[in-house]
């Protein structure tokens, strides 16, 4: 089974060195969190952006489970809080949409927030560097939320930024989305 969180880890995965810094906004349950946190490496930092006390407990108890706990500084603030958090160019950003699994259903990322977290990350970004948004339209507030950033993200300049989507076709329903933004190297 292809699933779209391992795809956006994999594109995350060849730009992420060790020394980098990276983004998780939208922590849940750590996975994302962990994932960057090995990736960094002992000399990098992974920000770990939740709205949720709750989120920020899971994500911090399984960087403690696997000894990385210091590479990662843990925010409980809105993913579009970023910039004031972080003052350095990042690898990657990580969205990881919707709502907590396990968690309060109603409580869920919005298009508005989300929209000016990735604003935020762009600038953030390195040349080179990407951002990975996966997206749940499933429920009516990520329907919303996916119209909007595809809307936000087909009006990007072409020549700075490579857009990918990728979609299950064979899926009934609504499956998960990814989108892959690359920022290009040769910016000019």
């Amino acid at each position: 089974m292809i699933r779209i969180t391992e795809l956006a880890q994999e594109q995350v995965s060849r730009v992420v060195r060790s020394g980098d810094l990276a983004v998780d906004a939208t922590a849940g349950n750590g996975r994302d969190t962990l994932f960057l946190a090995r990736l960094v490496g002992p000399g990098g930092r992974v920000f770990a952006f939740d709205i949720q006390e709750r989120a920020l407990r899971q994500s911090a108890l399984l960087l403690g489970e696997n000894e990385l706990a210091e590479r990662v500084t843990l925010i409980h603030a809105g993913h579009e809080t970023m910039a004031a958090h972080i003052g350095g160019p990042v690898a990657a950003v990580m969205f990881n949409l919707g709502y907590l699994p396990g968690g309060d259903h109603a409580i869920t990322t919005c298009p508005e927030r989300t929209a000016a977290a990735l604003a935020a990350s762009l600038e953030l970004l390195r040349p080179g560097g990407v951002v990975t948004l996966v997206l749940y339209p499933g429920h009516p507030p990520g329907k919303k939320e996916r119209e909007a950033l595809l809307e936000y993200c087909c009006s990007l300049d072409g020549a700075a930024w490579g857009v990918i989507q990728v979609r299950l076709l064979n899926r009934r329903g609504a499956p998960p989305e990814l989108l892959v933004l690359k920022k290009f190297t040769d910016i000019s």
